[in-house]
């Protein structure tokens, strides 16, 4: 088989697993990125996330983090959901509804590598899940499955932007797809509808300032001087995705473990003030929520709350 045999081979493979689509692109130094990334760093925009600086060269070459690497399959896999939680609630990003991707993704991508070993033989590779120095969203963009939208999210004409990304970077040499345009056009919905302005120009979000980082990757107390404008959002947040004219076009998810446990969607406010340690146990039993603890959890609600 050639590398077009392979490379068809492979979507047809993930789709089969449930990926949404799938694009690739040659494993190789991302030079345009480089300078971006290094702006970015320098002007802290990553707040308190250290690990962001740590593995400079590996987040912009993959052939560091699998030796003599030739490509990036990349894969989107759908998240939204067919009901969400009411408007007069405390809100949690749709992502962590149900099962933590991490473990349902990596499945998919074990079963993935295990098949292109099987159909084409010894091939080497690295299945990575947002958890690695990986740029995804790059990736992604220059596989072909979406181009990177003004609040910095992967977007798609037919399906939006709900959606996790994951790669297998493999020692196998396949055939590349091409980065499509970019359709923001003027619009600056998710720039306008941003909380706390984290969007500081199209483009560039600050992380520190992103309503994601405060409840989800700051561990110390949230500064005083954003009070008030987390919208009710306690776990993550995902008004920039749920303004874009894109999103319109979101479908809904057919993966099992991410449905939400019931009792998640019918939780009103005085639920989530009064929730006990055992509940948070039960409701968010294999959930990316864990990741906040319930002590996290709690000063997010009192914050919110106050």
């Amino acid at each position: 088989m050639n590398e077009a045999q392979h490379t068809r081979l492979i979507k047809e493979e993930a789709k089969r697993l449930g990926f949404l689509s799938c694009g690739v692109s040659k494993a190789e130094f991302l030079e345009e990125e480089a300078p971006r990334l290094e702006r970015w760093l320098k002007q802290n925009r990553n707040g308190e996330m250290g690990y962001m600086e740590n593995h400079f060269d590996k987040r912009l070459d993959p052939t560091l983090l699998v030796p003599d690497s030739k490509s990036v399959i990349s894969l989107l896999l759908n998240y939204y959901p067919s009901e969400v939680q009411s408007d007069d609630t405390y809100h949690i990003s749709k992502y962590a509804y149900g099962t933590d991707y991490h473990f349902v993704i990596k499945d998919k991508l074990k079963h993935l590598l295990a098949f292109i070993q099987e159909e084409i033989g010894e091939v080497h590779g690295r299945a990575f899940v947002d958890s690695a120095p990986v740029l995804d969203k790059v990736w992604a963009a220059k596989s072909g499955l979406g181009w990177i939208g003004k609040h910095s999210n992967v977007l798609t004409k037919q399906v939006g932007s709900f959606y996790f990304i994951a790669e297998l970077i493999v020692d196998l040499k396949l055939a590349y797809d091409s980065p499509v345009t970019d359709h923001c056009g003027s619009c600056t919905a998710c720039i306008d509808a941003c909380p706390t302005q984290a969007i500081v120009e199209p483009y560039v979000v600050d992380g520190s300032k992103c309503i994601s980082y405060f409840t989800i990757e700051l561990k110390n107390e949230i500064p005083s001087n954003v009070r008030g404008q987390f919208d009710d959002w306690i776990f993550g947040c995902d008004v920039c995705q749920d303004v874009c004219p894109w999103n319109r076009f979101s479908k809904s998810h057919n993966e099992p473990l991410f449905n939400p446990n019931p009792e998640l969607l019918s939780m009103t406010k005085k639920d989530w003030e009064e929730i006990t340690e055992s509940v948070f146990q039960t409701v968010f039993k294999n959930s990316a929520v864990k990741r906040t603890k319930f002590s996290g959890l709690q000063r997010n609600i009192n914050f919110v709350k106050d």
